[in-house]
């Protein structure tokens, strides 16, 4: 399942609008903010998912009866790019478990590239609902093996992939690996193009750059 919240008319794309915009993406901490709005918007929709139980709150006056959430998810992102991202989808999700990892394009002398996870800190994912955040859903690689690394620590009930941009390749390069698995996919937009260094066009640039300064290749 394939969830594109662009789709419809909403100030989520204004936020999209302004990530992408190479102007507006110049200032990094509007960038920051962009993302974190956006991570907020996500998890608000994917709350809708979840399942809630009856609790009674007690007020001044007498009790309310209020549908609060059953379980809190577990929120994993991909360092470095996805922590404003993170951090907005905390700021909803406030009482959640928070897992990390570091995973990076290592490049060879012709240009090609394996993904290298190099750290991973992660609570039990056992029976567990799992936010997996990534800004850019480019090739899929990363994603699926991170995914494969997390569970390590244990299958998860649902997992909710989450990206800001994604490419058609690497939605369908997610869907040929994990088609079996309970997962589902939920990103703002989705490009067409890569390019031949897999980056999404016209996608934004490089998110962890725009968020923290440009780093030394690999």
């Amino acid at each position: 399942m394939v969830n594109i919240l662009g789709s419809h008319n909403s100030l989520f794309n204004q936020f999209i609008a302004e990530v992408r915009d190479e102007k507006i993406q110049a200032d990094s901490m509007r960038f920051r903010r962009n993302m974190e709005r956006l991570g907020e918007i996500f998890a608000y929709e994917i709350s809708k998912k979840l399942q809630y139980e009856t609790k009674e709150v007690v007020t001044s006056l007498g009790i309310a009866e209020i549908q609060l959430l059953k379980h809190q998810p577990v929120i994993a992102s991909i360092l470095r790019a996805g922590l404003p991202f993170h951090n907005g989808l905390l700021n909803f999700f406030d009482q959640a478990e928070n897992a990390f990892i570091s995973a990076y394009r290592k490049h060879d002398k012709k240009g090609n590239f394996n993904i290298e996870i190099e750290y991973l800190s992660c609570p039990d994912l056992t029976d567990k609902i799992l936010i997996l955040a990534d800004p850019m859903l480019a090739t899929g690689a990363s994603l699926v093996k991170t995914y494969k690394e997390l569970l390590l620590h244990g299958k998860p009930s649902h997992t909710y992939f989450v990206s800001v941009l994604a490419s058609a390749e690497g939605i369908d390069y997610v869907h040929k690996n994990l088609s079996s698995t309970a997962v589902s996919v939920w990103v703002g937009a989705v490009d067409d193009e890569l390019t031949a260094q897999a980056y999404i066009v016209p996608g934004l640039g490089d998110a962890g750059d725009l968020a923290f300064g440009k780093k030394v290749q690999y």
